[in-house]
């Protein structure tokens, strides 16, 4: 359980007597839940004030936390959902830690001033969160080369402001979302200019996903399994300066759209299913890497633009299909460093005569049809095996009919001048701007698209080690590059070693700078060195530095201590352990006798022991075995409270566990209430309760398994398409689910919770109540009206239970009537500062009786053509009276219920809610507007703070609220 605010604040005080803390209250008890998941975390971390300068990465304004940087310094652990919690935070970046990992919480949809968020190189799993599309001022976003799995969310294509999106080397599967009429997509993102989706398992095709207001400049989707056409709008995004498509399952002829790219250094398209032509690249001046390699192009002879694009650096079309004389004029580019064309059906006479390039490394013409060379002119690597010419066992060929390509050796920054004085132990390097001896920040420097292929040149890789230490702000000649090769992605790899500018190691502030340059692309590389991404090396002289401070006791002391101690400790436990064990036993036969033995011992606030009626109790082991240890793979939800869990009892039936975490927003009170409601209504719209378990600290609620999530997730197209007719079902099934709870429980409940993050939907779309921790049951003497502390979520909350804070079953009808509302217009209840209620209210329409009842700007694009129908016009009717101001002028629930059957009877079976747009026959008294206006808006004179209990929903997207009058 989280410390208080006020103990964490005293604790801080203690260790800093003398300095008034500066860090806001809540900050720092985020920052030391954050801190209690973490091992390795900085030794600055365990006294001081965060914003008094006292921890490492941390950076505040007005003693409120905007930056967490914490990248490199070795960190171990899970990040905790109260991460959530630093809501004025700007920049998180926890990159380079490759030992934090587990689910990224959805609680980080809570940052919503977040600009940048750098998690790459960690060890990150599960899904990403959809509430990620919660971050509106998000610019750069860098979750690659971690172990993400499921799809991309759909939300970050409402992400406007993104720069950098960057979710490579993961393992995402599924389709790029495009948006729909009800559904957001990356097709949005026209402000976007880099998509880097490598390396990952991603499938269907891009089409929609392109168009000509984006302003792309890198688009990497190779090593995946898109299929499909490469879409003709690519060629449309002018801006375009890498195109990597290569290593997929394209189909079809290269569309002729992709000669419009005048700006692409580089493009890709190498090993897909790609047929017809190869494609006329004459316009694309700037081109410097073209590979089509191992496609099935039609047969044809060498493009014209073999010969007149002058800025080629490498030219790869092996098994491309071509034929005929290999045009001299290519060896003749003056920028040309590589030529591939291997496997093809070249012939007749290798003509290598003139000007040859003089960068001109490697040339590969192995296996094509060549019969005789004039190649005395060029001296470097020629490859020519599996042709007629190495055929005729001419000793002077062999050079050139040898299968092994001869390069010359890479570059790497020499140590040479240092002489002897490079012999360094202790796991450190050579410096070579001062021939020290120092620990260098080492890690591996990727560069996805490089304009060049040449590695041995020494003139590229000299400019990278100068803007590395002037960018970085190291000292000339301290960057030494090594190992640098193109690896088996063809991306260009090079081995880094930074070194400090006095001394013998970094210090963490400055290992923690030059992390964040690296990882949020401050460093800009040569421009001729394309994207690249960098993952640090653990830094070993750190290993002693985090996680607390060495202790000053000699060895021999802490030897001696140890035998004491170790002496002592062995005589108390044979002391009492007959009196420990023999109380374990006692304690054992008690809770199997009675499960709720340490109910009422392990919350106080709990009251006695649940009273069930049919729901079972779970030991904690038979949980943790239904859910494999509660493995990642079984997460199906998470907020406040904990996390959701599917599970498959020994007897086969499929559940929900819903498991609450230390400290959790909901309360035992909460808990308790929950069980002993479910456990005594069943009714096939109320969500059913098998059992629970309260054993071993924990606090998990067993319930049947609802597959298709919430009417909020559906809603928002992130699950099944909810036509007119599902959702007229949908609002059927939830008002019968609260009528019995109304009428024919006993005694009557009222769930004051009811919103759409708690009304879940099963395979054939059944809608469910779920969630009753705030549910009140209603005593026979005081029937219909019960005396409470105002609560309920905001945007659902009755607004004359909070004036009055007298609750009854019409307060429920109110924040159903949201629910109605949601269903018409796809919105939350509160959305942009505009409250829904009122927004229909205001628009509503009676005389617009062909035309969406005056509600056209408001209703779900998805149901348009239902909102002109006289069906539509009764449930927004039906819904108005529901949110009237006056409980009592609301109808009951057995009323609603009774009146959206009728509708049902009048929905027409053909088209889902296409009928007769005529004039309702139906119209009544809620088409009248009521006296006096628009009700005061019930949130426009409270406070509104968060509560203790988050609902049960697998993703919340309202949190629970307390309000109070001001």
């Amino acid at each position: 359980m989280e410390p208080p605010v006020f103990l964490v604040v005293l604790v801080l005080l203690a260790g800093a007597p003398a300095v008034l803390c500066q860090t806001n209250a809540q900050d720092v008890a985020a920052l030391e839940t954050v801190k209690s998941q973490w091992t390795n975390y900085p030794s600055s971390w365990n006294s001081g004030d965060p914003c008094g300068g006292g921890w490492d990465g941390i950076m505040c304004t007005n003693g409120r936390v905007t930056s967490l940087r914490l990248s490199s310094v070795g960190l171990q652990g899970t990040l905790s959902s109260s991460i959530g919690q630093l809501s004025q935070l700007v920049y998180l970046d926890l990159s380079f830690n490759i030992n934090l990992g587990g689910p990224l919480p959805a609680e980080i949809g809570n940052l919503v001033q977040l600009t940048t968020l750098i998690l790459a190189g960690c060890s990150f799993n599960g899904k990403i969160p959809t509430e990620i599309g919660n971050l509106r001022q998000l610019w750069f976003l860098a979750l690659n080369s971690n172990k993400f799995t499921g799809g991309i969310p759909s939300s970050i294509g409402v992400l406007a402001n993104l720069f950098w999106l960057d979710l490579a080397d993961n393992q995402l599967t599924g389709p790029i979302p495009v948006s729909t009429s009800t559904s957001p997509g990356l097709d949005q993102l026209v402000n976007t200019k880099h998509f880097h989706f490598n390396k990952n398992q991603l499938t269907g095709t891009l089409n929609g996903l392109f168009n000509s207001n984006m302003t792309l400049m890198h688009i990497l989707f190779d090593s995946n399994q898109f299929s499909g056409s490469i879409p003709p709008e690519v060629g449309g995004v002018a801006t375009l300066e890498v195109l990597r498509l290569d290593r997929n399952g394209f189909v079809g002829a290269i569309p002729a759209t992709i000669g419009n790219l005048v700006k692409l250094n580089e493009l890709n398209l190498a090993s897909n299913k790609l047929t017809g032509s190869v494609p006329d690249l004459s316009n694309m001046t700037k081109l410097n890497v073209v590979d089509l390699s191992n496609n099935t192009f039609d047969p044809s002879v060498a493009p014209i633009w073999f010969t007149t694009l002058t800025s080629l650096a490498s030219v790869s079309i092996a098994s491309g299909s071509l034929s005929g004389q290999v045009p001299k004029g290519l060896f003749t580019l003056p920028q040309l460093q590589q030529v591939v064309l291997s496997n093809n059906q070249f012939n007749g006479t290798l003509e290598m005569t003139g000007i040859i390039s003089s960068q001109l490394q490697t040339v590969n013409l192995m296996d094509n049809r060549i019969v005789t060379t004039n190649t005395a002119s060029y001296m470097k690597t020629l490859l020519l095996a599996g042709n007629p010419f190495c055929a005729e066992q001419d000793p002077s060929n062999k050079p050139f009919c040898s299968r092994q390509q001869q390069n010359a050796s890479p570059y790497s920054t020499s140590t040479a001048q240092c002489g002897s004085a490079a012999q360094c132990r202790d796991g450190q390097n050579v410096n070579p701007a001062s021939c020290s001896c120092a620990f260098s920040y080492n890690g591996k420097m990727v560069f996805r698209a490089p304009f060049f292929v040449d590695v041995s040149s020494s003139s590229p890789f000299q400019q990278l080690e100068s803007t590395m230490s002037a960018q970085l702000k190291l000292l000339p000649g301290s960057v030494a590059l090594s190992d640098i090769h193109f690896n088996s992605d063809n991306y260009l790899q090079v081995q880094v070693k930074l070194f400090p500018t006095s001394g013998a190691t970094f210090n963490l502030s400055d290992l923690i700078r030059i992390g964040f340059y690296l990882s949020n692309q401050t460093y800009k590389p040569p421009p001729n060195f394309g994207p690249y991404f960098f993952i640090a090396d653990p830094y070993a002289p750190l290993a002693g530095a985090l996680g607390g401070k060495k202790s000053k006791i000699s060895t021999g002391a802490i030897a001696g201590i140890a035998v004491a101690g170790g002496l002592l400790v062995i005589a108390l436990i044979f002391m009492s352990m007959f009196a420990l064990r023999q109380k374990r036993r006692a304690k054992e036969l008690k809770e199997r006798a009675d499960p709720f033995a340490s109910w009422a011992a392990g919350q106080k606030d709990s009251g006695g022991a649940p009273q069930l009626k049919g729901a079972r109790f779970f030991s904690f082991d038979e949980l943790k075995i239904c859910t494999n240890n509660f493995s990642d793979s079984h997460e199906i939800g998470s907020g406040g409270y904990g996390k959701v869990y599917r599970g498959i009892l020994g007897d086969g039936t499929r559940v929900a566990i819903k498991r609450a975490q230390p400290g959790s927003m909901q309360g035992a009170v909460e808990f308790k209430n929950e069980i002993e409601l479910l456990s005594r209504v069943h009714h096939r719209n109320l969500v059913s309760l098998i059992g629970f378990c309260y054993e071993q600290g924990e606090q998990m609620l067993v319930y049947e398994y609802i597959s298709n999530g919430t009417l909020r997730e559906n809603l928002t197209g992130r699950g099944t398409y909810l036509d007119w007719k599902k959702r007229l079902r949908i609002a059927l099934g939830s008002a019968r689910g609260l009528a019995y709870l109304h009428e024919l429980a006993d005694p009557p409940i009222i769930h004051r919770d009811v919103k759409s993050t708690n009304i879940l939907l099963d395979d054939n779309l059944k809608a469910k109540v779920a969630d009753f921790g705030l549910s009140k049951l209603v005593a026979d003497t005081e029937k219909g009206h019960v005396s409470t502390q105002v609560k309920g979520t905001l945007g659902y909350l009755d607004p004359e239970y909070y004036m009055t804070q007298q609750l009854s079953e019409k307060s429920d009808v109110y924040s159903f009537g949201v629910v109605m509302l949601e269903l018409v217009s796809g919105r939350q209840p509160i959305e942009k500062g505009r409250y829904v209620v009122r927004e229909v209210r205001l628009a509503i329409d009676p005389a617009d009786r062909d035309h969406h009842y005056g509600l056209r700007g408001i209703v779900d694009p998805a149901i348009r053509d239902a909102a002109r129908t006289p069906v539509f016009r009764r449930f927004v009717q039906l819904a108005m009276g529901c949110v009237d101001e006056s409980a009592a002028a609301r109808p009951a629930m057995g009323a609603v219920v009774k009146e959206i059957e009728a509708m049902l009877q009048n929905e027409p079976d053909d088209a889902d809610g296409e009928g007769d747009s005529s004039a309702d026959p139906s119209a009544n008294e809620f088409d009248r507007p009521r006296g006096g206006g628009p009700p005061a808006h019930p949130y426009s004179d409270v406070e509104i703070s968060r509560g203790s209990y988050a609902g049960d929903g697998a993703s919340d997207y309202m949190p629970y609220f307390e309000v109070k009058p001001k």
